[in-house]
């Protein structure tokens, strides 16, 4: 992998929707030039799969939260299979080290639900939870 082809993940990363001729463009190469390294990057694995951007908030999802669980028990089937109902919720569950065993990243349309999701947690895991107040990138 080259510069060129960082180059093209970049532009791939800013707008997967963009068409080969103007990647090439903005890479300086032609445009079948262009889709021939977006394919190779794809066939390589490099490029898993493209994705949307959605706003949270025009879908009605107004408070944004993360939470560390906490979970005392070696068995995590019954937290996961709970979060598994709630994934409307749910936006990311990472499992993780050190402080906490998972990170959930989430989003509720309001602190009525928010709460009720918290009330709920509490029979599978302990958390901690913070609130996005504004993102700065």
């Amino acid at each position: 992998m080259d510069q060129t082809d960082k180059r093209i993940i970049e532009e791939l990363s800013q707008n997967s929707r963009i068409t080969m001729k103007e990647l090439g463009a903005r890479v300086h190469l032609t445009g079948a030039a262009a889709a021939a390294r977006v394919e190779k990057l794809e066939d390589t694995g490099v490029i898993e799969g493209y994705s949307i951007k959605v706003n949270q908030t025009k879908l009605g999802c107004f408070t944004y939260a993360f939470l560390n669980i906490y979970i005392k028990s070696t068995h995590h089937q019954p937290f996961l299979s709970f979060i598994q109902e709630k994934r409307e919720h749910i936006l990311n569950n990472y499992k993780i080290s050190g402080d906490g065993c998972y990170l959930l990243e989430c989003r509720f349309p309001s602190n009525e639900s928010l709460n009720q999701f918290l009330l709920d947690l509490n029979n599978y895991a302990n958390y901690k939870l913070s609130i996005v107040i504004d993102k700065t990138l």
